[in-house]
């Protein structure tokens, strides 16, 4: 049978390259995979600093399971321009910073030692997307994802494609495609059999195909007892094929979901119930290593977008993502819009067709994923190319007739060779171009972007973002708008019954070129920081989840009284989805409820205090005391959430706190860590701006400096086992603050 290990440890890393010297080892840095070729700051660096040649090498020894099997090096992603050369010869070269390639070694293989080598180009080269224009992220060099050493038969089964069939029926289909690799063009007899099993592992029906060659099929039929893949009952399957010829055997396996997904006129449709998708785009970028994050960061962030934001999609903005993340969205019921590589330019012929090879590798590498619910097969953000377009979507329909495809654009009235109209509406604040006069406006009507004169399956894929970039520390007011600038999209998405949903930009704050963002590197765009911290505006999201899933009550405020223009607290959003909330300051009690009439269509829309419920006086004017305000939230009548905030707020406590505290020793594992200064009541305290040092002792380290300053009363790191196992202790001091510590372990 097959093995595929990861081949992550023992590699050599030096700037530079030349061919010459690919045959030769040489001095290099100690390395582990996922590695980026260069560490950044926070922000104000040179991106050009990454942007040209490094070399990776590692030494593969001969091993006697190698003869007569298959061997190669699988790269999950490298970025831009990759070569391998075994030994000096170079072996395959790859111009996809996004999607896996195969470097296939055998019959060059010595006795021995053998040497590979990487070359990874992190140039701008404007024959690949998505470069040749100006794109607003960074694309960081290096091998940033995983590479796996495998050996097969020389005859294996190279992938599997799953497509289910009659899914609402209480009997359900499913026809199974193997397709069979066979590079050195031997005859062969062979059988392969499948196994349809359940997530119990119990083989629920099974098959088997004689062949002698290409691609074999199955089709199982009256499937019952089946569960469907949804958002709250993800419900996997696997396929399992096992390949048995006379050169030997193989298996490769593969997990599935029973679940229809359709967009129409008239909303988008999982398994016939109707919903409205709310969600955020996501790039796959991390403070000082960029994109070079393992299987748990990945995983985390799946999380912290349906846990913790609590949306229900994700867009993979620009590009496809790791299989780490896609896998997560499966397990935990995350849908999701992956889309090819590129921001705005459309290059040349072979450009062009480089990015339909993309859609090709996207389309194969996911096409078993029941969260990925359309392909994204349209450069973002481009102006319409006919020929392109309909080739790219030709290809796509082809590939996997059982998703629809989308292509994201700002312009209006583009040509739709799609099956979606994608859209990134940034109206709302048009108002403040000038020479405009078109009243502040949410989203347009479908027809007035389309430009079509009937209604076509349609979704909102960006809002907001550089219309409003917002800090974490930003004055309140400025947080406050930019939370009912997100309220104000999600609220008009709800209300029209022809949007499938709105995604938002984006996620989190990300790094970008000097062209864009705040002139530091940084877009801050995001409903959270880089370390995954949510601002105010995070809360518009998560406040939309029901009560029984999580009660959510987050007051928009620092309060303060000299914090906002004028003065005072009001208009106070409360972010929530209780029922009533009641604020109680000094002697003085307001319980009202949700603010349904500026935002009629939300399922849960905010607690507004303003005007309209307190007097000029009832809070106190400008030179009386101000005092501690305390919010109680209520769902049924009864109090289940509560909430202090002092009106003398000064440093108290130190909160250190990590994702997990176990780490995979042999993985390289990750796991966040954030600092927060809080007040005696437990808040963020939102101007200090202390600096935190981070001393770590054990088999791991840290992930960025070891000083890091606070912004918006918070700050945060990556803590990254070293591979061995062991005790991990971190301690954590700031001047204003006793020192805390937090035990972890590697296992």
């Amino acid at each position: 049978m097959r093995s595929v290990v990861a081949f992550n440890e023992s590699w050599t890393f030096h700037e530079g390259f030349s061919a010459a010297d690919a045959g030769r080892r040489q001095e290099g840095q100690p390395v582990a995979l996922p590695h980026t070729a260069v560490e950044l700051p926070f922000n104000y660096f040179d991106e050009k600093s990454y942007q040209r040649a490094f070399t990776y090498q590692r030494i593969l020894p001969w091993s006697a399971d190698f003869a007569g099997r298959e061997v190669s090096l699988v790269f999950d992603a490298a970025m831009a321009d990759a070569v391998v050369y075994l030994n000096g010869e170079e072996i395959v070269a790859h111009q996809d910073g996004y999607t896996p390639f195969e470097a296939r070694l055998t019959g060059r293989l010595k006795q021995g030692d053998n040497l590979i080598t990487v070359k990874i180009d992190g140039s701008e080269n404007p024959e690949i997307p998505p470069f040749g224009g100006r794109i607003d992220y960074l694309t960081y060099a290096g091998i940033y994802r995983d590479v796996w050493l495998k050996i097969a038969a020389p005859v294996s089964i190279v992938n599997i494609k799953v497509e289910t069939g009659k899914v609402l029926d209480d009997s359900k289909s499913a026809t199974v495609r193997c397709d069979i690799a066979n590079p050195q063009s031997l005859a062969f007899n062979g059988t392969v059999t499948a196994n349809l099993r359940a997530p119990d592992g119990k083989v629920l029906a099974s098959a088997t195909i004689e062949t002698s060659g290409g691609s074999v099929s199955f089709a199982f039929d009256n499937l019952v007892g089946i569960s469907l893949w949804d958002l709250d009952s993800p419900v996997l399957y696997t396929l399992e094929a096992e390949l048995k010829t006379d050169h030997g055997a193989d298996r490769y396996s593969t997990t599935f979901g029973f679940r229809i997904a359709t967009f129409t006129d008239e909303g988008f449709l999982l398994n016939s119930r109707k919903l409205k998708l709310r969600g955020l785009n996501r790039h796959q970028a991390f403070p000082y290593v960029g994109y070079a994050m393992g299987r748990s960061a990945q995983e985390r962030d799946a999380e912290i977008m349906k846990q913790t934001l609590k949306c229900n999609v994700v867009r993979t903005s620009h590009y496809p993502q790791s299989k780490w993340f896609l896998d997560h969205c499966d397990r935990i019921g995350l849908l999701v819009f992956e889309e090819i590589p590129g921001w705005q330019h459309i290059g040349g012929e072979e450009w062009q067709q480089e990015s339909i090879r993309n859609v090709r590798r996207m389309i194969e590498r996911d096409w078993n994923h029941p969260s990925i619910i359309i392909w994204g097969v349209r450069i973002n953000e481009s102006q319409d190319s006919h020929d392109f377009y309909a080739e790219t979507n030709r290809l796509a329909r082809e590939l996997d007739p059982t998703r629809q495809t989308g292509g994201v654009r700002y312009i209006t009235e583009s040509e739709m060779l799609e099956d979606v109209y994608t859209m990134n509406d940034f109206i709302l604040g048009n108002e403040e171009l000038p020479g405009s006069n078109r009243p502040r406006t949410p989203l347009r009507p479908q027809q007035e972007n389309t430009g079509l004169s009937k209604n076509v399956p349609y979704l909102i894929t960006e809002f907001g973002g550089h219309m409003y970039p917002t800090k974490i520390y930003d004055q309140e007011q400025r947080q406050a708008e930019h939370v009912r600038r997100h309220l104000e999209v999600l609220n008009a998405a709800y209300g029209d019954p022809s949007i499938s949903g709105a995604i938002g930009w984006c996620m989190f704050d990300y790094n970008t070129h000097s062209d864009f963002g705040s002139g530091d590197r940084i877009c801050y765009h995001g409903v959270m920081d880089m370390f995954r911290e949510p601002k105010f505006a995070a809360y518009a999201y998560a406040s939309q989840c029901e009560p029984s899933e999580d009660v959510i009550m987050k007051p928009v405020t620092i309060w303060a009284r000299g914090e906002r223009n004028i003065g005072g607290a009001l208009p106070l959003i409360v972010l929530t989805n209780c029922d009533e909330v009641e604020l109680r300051y000094g002697s003085l009690t307001k319980r009202l409820g949700p603010d349904r009439e500026s935002f009629p269509h939300l399922p849960h829309p905010p607690v507004i205090f303003d005007h309209r419920n307190f007097t000029p006086d009832e809070l106190g004017v400008w030179g009386m005391e101000w005092e501690d305000a305390h919010f109680t939230g209520y769902v049924d009548g009864k109090p289940v959430t509560e909430l202090h905030m002092v009106a003398n707020p000064l440093p108290t406590r130190l909160e250190v706190e990590a994702d997990s505290l176990t780490l995979r020793s042999s993985e390289r594992d990750t796991t966040r860590v954030i600092i927060r200064a809080l007040d005696q009541a437990g808040t963020r305290l939102p101007f200090l701006n202390d600096v935190a040092t981070i001393k770590v002792a054990g088999p791991a380290k840290l992930i960025g400096p070891e000083a890091v300053a606070f912004q918006g009363g918070t700050t945060g790191f990556w803590l990254q086992a070293t591979g061995e196992a062991g005790a991990i202790t971190v301690e954590v001091s700031s001047a204003r603050f006793a020192s805390q510590t937090i035990e972890l372990k590697a296992e």
